[in-house]
């Protein structure tokens, strides 16, 4: 490679700064000083991509030390770290190998940047298969060391940071998988931080419009945030004074994307949002064994000023979360009427809070290192649970991955008085097998509480659980329904496989017995022939349902081994065959799409074309919503609101099927439901049906209201042309007296 340098001097004096800048922090941390080794890493770097440049057009040796700045200065990690990170793109992107990075680096940074070549180009692949297996091998590395995994968020961080010189569709993607599955994993190790901003970024691209509207209105009342923080915490200070701590006290504004998921979740304006404002105090304890009484201690001290809201206290100090984080969380009521969260942590917490298991490291000797540590392994012998199944279905994957990164933590209570973490939404038949799989396989059953309750019911925090079993049990494809942890959920999965196997083994044990006994013979055209009888695609499902004794074998199968197919069969045959022609052909006209979709344009949809798309169920998407489309190996198109889960999940796994949408519709009906709930008075309803029917002139298909206790609420189902309808009617329906809460439903 020539030594000759292909960028300009201001190009060059660019990388010379922004390397100095990363040394000049490094040298600020309490990591031995190593400044040689990296300098040595920067230079190879720099080499291997000397005249490569980026999408955006800047020098690609920008993008390693951005991602190294990353790592050192917000997630705190030292020489080795910084050193991988320059070099992690070094083996994919050229011709040195990692047999080269060993030689001149040693074998822990080659280890390193090997794990992280073998995740390269994003975990998500052309094929939905092959993603699950790079997403599997990406926390593989968890197991050989975590900072590989450290460095791929930095990465995708910077990613996300630079992600406007993408094109739509492609920020679409890098976005959603972003949303679905980094950030949970950031959150998951700790980094609060920088989870937030990846959240952030994701929606600044996925809904600029509703981003900067939050931004501005965040700006807007920022002065009275101001005064609000000022009143509040001024007797707070003088009490904490008094205490003789050492201590600093901020306010913290929520980000734009809790907001907007507070606001989409429950149906409110921004104005509604009253948890806007939380106040952080940080404090250095007297002397570590202090660190816990000294939490409570303020605690103490707020509660003699403030009264404290009951049911909004959050003890993470004693029970720490699953990442190790720890706080006392604690919502009061101001002296102008407003609840303020205040958060109460110890120097030493806050900076796990804000590096996550990185900053384990810092802190071997603490008091609760061990405690936090113990959470991670259980929390990392969760995932290798999850990687224990053979054949995942690559959807079912991600999800399981997905709902053990972000769930809230509840905890349980065994009959003896030990406690056990599971995620939000665990029900007793997830609680039977964190214990063991055989109380989980046998589970009929469990005394709540020591009240009887059913294997689905849901847990909640503080329950205490006796697990009931039967030897009578049998497990049965219902209970994935409800069963939500990975270790549950995989060991349901085994079994069930395992009985498929046995019922398939046994199936064909009666096929060639019933063969032999009758003396038939047959091939492969006849056994789909006896499939499509029974309604079977495989001749597997077949011997299954034949293993269970869903269905014998009698004259219909003899007739089409032996070729004498009665007339009855030869009218069956005919119209399966040409009722399946026809869906195909019906398909094919409805959709007028081929598998050559080109989604690199952008899709028109007018009122003359709108037939040949799907409009998704699970957000019901209506001309004005952000929208956009997938395209199926078929080539068949569904279109998706941009906020829409499935197509979140979609974004995480086919990312390469995105096409960028625009609404030019006009005349066209969509359906809509709209939630409505409030106070239960005389006239309220009319109101409701004037709003709709007279004043908006909307068609109303369905109106369902329930009664209970003063309080109503219930569904209205309407047609309307565009979003501006549907913005319409909810504003006219929130000026309706007594009613409290208007939220269009996605489903």
């Amino acid at each position: 490679m020539s030594e000759e340098n292909l960028f300009s001097p201001d190009e060059e004096r660019l990388i010379d700064e922004a390397f100095q800048h990363l040394i000049d922090c490094y040298l600020q941390t309490k990591h031995r000083k190593k400044v040689d080794i990296i300098t040595k890493a920067f230079q190879f770097a720099r080499k291997a991509h000397n005249g490569v440049r980026r999408h955006s057009g800047e020098p690609y040796i920008m993008h390693p030390l951005a991602v190294a700045q990353i790592v050192c200065s917000e997630i705190g990690l030292g020489s080795t770290s910084i050193c991988s990170a320059l070099l992690h793109d070094v083996v994919e992107d050229t011709d040195y190998t990692t047999d080269d990075i060993k030689n001149v680096f040693g074998p822990k940074i080659a280890q390193i940047v090997d794990g992280l070549t073998k995740i390269a180009g994003g975990i998500f692949g052309e094929k939905a298969s092959a993603q699950a297996e790079n997403f599997k091998k990406l926390l593989l590395t968890m197991n050989d060391d975590i900072r590989v995994i450290l460095i791929k968020i930095a990465d995708r961080l910077h990613n996300m940071r630079t992600l406007d010189s993408m094109l739509p569709r492609k920020q679409y993607k890098i976005a959603g998988e972003t949303l679905y599955l980094y950030a949970p994993l950031a959150y998951r190790l700790g980094l609060n931080k920088i989870k937030s901003e990846l959240e952030d970024l994701s929606f600044q691209y996925e809904h600029p419009v509703e981003f900067k509207e939050i931004q501005e209105k965040l700006s807007f009342s920022r002065e009275e945030l101001n005064n609000i923080y000022q009143n509040f915490t001024a007797p707070i200070l003088e009490s904490l004074d008094r205490l003789g701590l050492n201590y600093n006290m901020n306010g913290r504004i929520k980000s734009p994307y809790s907001i907007w998921k507070k606001m989409n979740k429950n149906g409110l304006t921004f104005e509604e949002v009253y948890d806007i404002l939380a106040v952080r105090i940080v404090f250095e304890p007297s002397a570590p064994e202090k660190e816990l009484s000294e939490c409570f201690d303020i605690y103490l001290a707020l509660t003699q000023i403030y009264k404290s809201h009951p049911d909004r206290l959050r003890d993470w100090v004693t029970h720490p979360k699953a990442n190790g984080y720890q706080a006392l969380h604690v919502t009061l009521m101001s002296n102008t009427g407003q609840w303020v969260e205040v958060q109460i942590r110890s120097t030493r917490m806050d900076d796990i809070a804000e590096q996550g298991i990185a900053a384990h490291w810092k802190y071997k000797n603490a008091i609760s290192y061990e405690e936090d540590e113990s959470e991670l392994g259980r929390w990392l012998e969760t995932i290798k649970e999850i990687l224990e199944d053979p054949q995942p279905d690559s959807m079912d994957f991600l999800d399981t991955i997905k709902l053990n990164l972000y769930s809230s933590e509840i905890f349980i209570f065994t009959p003896k008085g030990e406690l056990r973490t599971m995620p939000q939404g665990s029900t007793v038949l997830d609680f039977a097998f964190t214990i063991h799989t055989y109380l989980g396989t046998n589970c009929i059953g469990a005394k709540v509480n020591h009240k009887l309750e059913a294997i689905n019911y849901e847990l909640k925090s503080g329950d205490q659980v006796e697990v009931l079993t039967s030897k009578n049990q049998k497990i049965s494809p219902e209970w994935l329904d409800f069963a939500t942890t990975a270790k549950a959920r995989g060991r349901i999965k085994q079994l069930l496989r395992k009985e498929e196997r046995s019922n398939q083994k046994f199936g064909e044990a009666i096929f060639h017995e019933w063969l032999e006994k009758e003396e038939l013979e047959t091939d492969s055209d006849k056994m789909e022939r006896i499939c499509a009888l029974h309604g079977f695609q495989k001749r597997e499902e077949l011997m299954i349902a034949l293993g269970q004794k869903k269905i014998i074998l009698g004259d219909a199968e003899r007739n089409i081994i032996k070729g004498e197919n009665s007339s009855w069969y030869k009218r069956f045959w005919s119209s399966f065959s040409s009722s399946s022609k026809d869906k195909q052909d019906k398909k094919a006209d409805q959709t007028g799409a081929t598998a050559s979709v080109d989604v690199k344009k952008t899709l028109i949809i007018n009122d003359v074309d709108m037939h040949k798309y799907t409009f998704a169920d699970c957000c019901n998407p209506v001309p004005g919503d952000p929208v956009l489309g997938f395209a199926d190996e078929e080539g068949h198109i569904t279109i998706h609101k941009r906020k829409c889960e499935v197509a979140n999940r979609m974004k995480a796994s086919k990312g390469n099927r995105i096409l960028t949408v625009e609404w030019q519709i006009e005349n066209s009906l969509f359906p809509v439901t709209i939630y409505i709930k409030g106070l239960d008075s005389i006239g309220t309803l009319g109101k409701v049906t004037e709003v709709i029917s007279q004043k908006m002139n909307v068609n109303m298909n369905k109106l369902v209201i329930e009664s209970k206790e003063g309080l109503f609420e219930g569904t209205i189902s309407i047609m309307v042309h565009s979003l501006s309808d549907v913005e319409t009617i909810q504003k006219g329906l929130k000026k309706i007296p007594n009613i409290t809460t208007v939220v269009r439903k996605e489903e």
